[in-house]
């Protein structure tokens, strides 16, 4: 009899246990190689040693982020993962990134492609509004052209769009730009497999294109949360936006202040 009870103690024991290990077990869903490729993609190695192991890599990315600095995919990490972003690199030591400014104030910029599922008179004022963001706080004046070169050239592509940056579906990389310079410099590439809207009903284009417009005139990520630099996308309210400080001091130490 004190046998059976045991054994019947341990099954109970053992049913109750079992759904909280699986609920531990499925707070990570997400693969090694997957983790790889983030780390990979937005904290490369460049000028790092490439014996870093996986947790001094994972440390580095949560150091960014203001994260708990554990080395392991928790939760609070994994989110950040999980979030739709910026294409560009986070560390200051990436090759897609220098950080120069424009020499001049006076920019062009033209509209090569459109969106797919956004009309074209939406898009064109979404761009115009987020240029402006910054010429706003700066000498800078940015002046639309239909045909020739345009500093700022614009474009909306999916996966390979030959630039040696693919995009990778609706999803994780919205856009990217590039630093100002010649080629490709200052240009700025859309997604367009993304749910572009006019507002924030899916992903403002306003919004993505004003944080892409900062690394064509210079700017690398911030990792002030609220920043308009910041490398995750955050839901604003693109009507009442306003430049936060951290990057208005930033474009300003690159080029002024609008007088």
């Amino acid at each position: 009899m004190q046998s059976l009870l045991l054994c019947a103690a341990l099954l109970l024991a053992e049913s109750l246990a079992f759904p909280v290990q699986h609920k531990r077990e499925a707070l990570s869903t997400m693969g090694l190689e997957d983790v790889k490729a983030y780390l990979d993609a937005f904290f490369p190695f460049y000028t790092k040693p490439k014996s870093l192991s996986l947790e001094e890599r994972i440390k580095e990315m949560q150091r960014f982020f203001h994260l708990t600095i554990t080395g392991r995919l928790d939760e609070e990490t994994e989110a950040i993962l999980r979030q739709p972003r910026c294409g560009i690199p986070d560390t200051g030591d990436n090759r897609l990134f220098s950080r120069n400014p424009w020499g001049k104030t006076h920019l062009t910029y033209k509209i090569g492609s459109y969106a797919t599922d956004l009309p074209r008179p939406q898009v064109d004022d979404a761009i115009s509004r987020a240029l402006k963001i910054w010429s706003d706080v700066t000498p800078l004046q940015f002046q639309r052209v239909l045909n020739g070169h345009a500093d700022i050239e614009i474009k909306f592509a999916r996966r390979e769009h030959g630039d040696r940056y693919p995009f990778d579906g609706r999803g994780r990389v919205l856009a990217h730009a590039f630093s100002p310079g010649e080629g490709i410099g200052g240009d700025a590439h859309f997604d367009d497999d993304e749910r572009w809207s006019e507002s924030n009903k899916e992903l403002s284009l306003f919004l993505v294109a004003a944080h892409e417009f900062g690394h064509s005139l210079g700017l690398g990520h911030s990792n002030v949360r609220g920043a308009l630099m910041y490398p995750t996308y955050t839901r604003m309210n693109p009507a009442t936006f306003r430049l936060p400080e951290d990057d208005k001091q930033r474009i300003q130490k690159l080029y002024g202040k609008f007088s």
